[in-house]
């Protein structure tokens, strides 16, 4: 379905998939439960069985269109981890950052909200799929920020770069925290940031 869309519609249709898987192992408790045996994911099964129905009815639905699958939800129904998830989803998606990191874990560990804006505090997991340098413009664009690859920290674009042209390798994992900012609307709250910078902190690990 997601072949029928042009270039920039795809990607953001692949991005909004990923999002639906995260949103799908929240809610069905199953985030960092990917190597565990099977007989521990028991608990699970009325909780995928009922996604799984859900989403295929919304595909049937859609009798073929992907326009009436990808692309409809342009707000969060609440200020929460889903709405950090959305923020950083489309920030992604908007600067091809799929081609270089995948998102694998996104959680709210604080919040503020009002009556018509919000600020949400997440976590962001990510896994390198394509090596990048760690100042460069997809270190900035896509994690929010520079990296001091000796200690494997998040560092300021102006701060000395003595090892500028070392790389982050396939299967590191970096985690960011970012807090990101809503407004309410009719249909729900949107987030008003347009990419990832600045962040609070960084630590990269894992991986090589």
């Amino acid at each position: 379905m997601i072949g029928k869309l042009n270039p920039t519609e795809a990607r953001f249709a692949f991005a909004e998939y990923g999002r639906w898987t995260r949103e799908r192992d929240r809610k069905c408790d199953l985030v960092g439960k990917e190597n565990v045996p099977l007989a521990e994911l028991s608990s699970a099964q009325g909780c995928l069985a009922e996604y799984l129905s859900r989403k295929t009815a919304d595909i049937l639905g859609a009798k073929g269109d992907p326009k009436r699958v990808f692309g409809r939800q342009i707000a969060a129904r609440l200020p929460d981890t889903d709405a950090a998830d959305f923020c950083v989803a489309k920030i992604h998606a908007a600067n091809s950052c799929g081609d270089f990191v995948r998102i694998s874990r996104v959680s709210a560990t604080g919040s503020d909200v009002g009556e018509q804006e919000a600020k949400v505090t997440a976590d962001i997991d990510m896994v390198v799929l394509s090596p990048f340098t760690t100042c460069s413009p997809v270190a900035s664009t896509c994690t929010g920020t520079c990296w001091d690859p000796r200690s494997g920290k998040a560092q300021p674009a102006t701060a000395p770069k003595q090892n500028a042209r070392e790389s982050f390798n396939v299967t590191r994992r970096l985690r960011i925290q970012r807090t990101f900012a809503f407004q309410k609307a009719a249909d729900g709250w949107r987030c008003r940031e347009d990419e990832l910078a600045p962040v609070e902190s960084g630590v990269a690990g894992g991986g090589s």
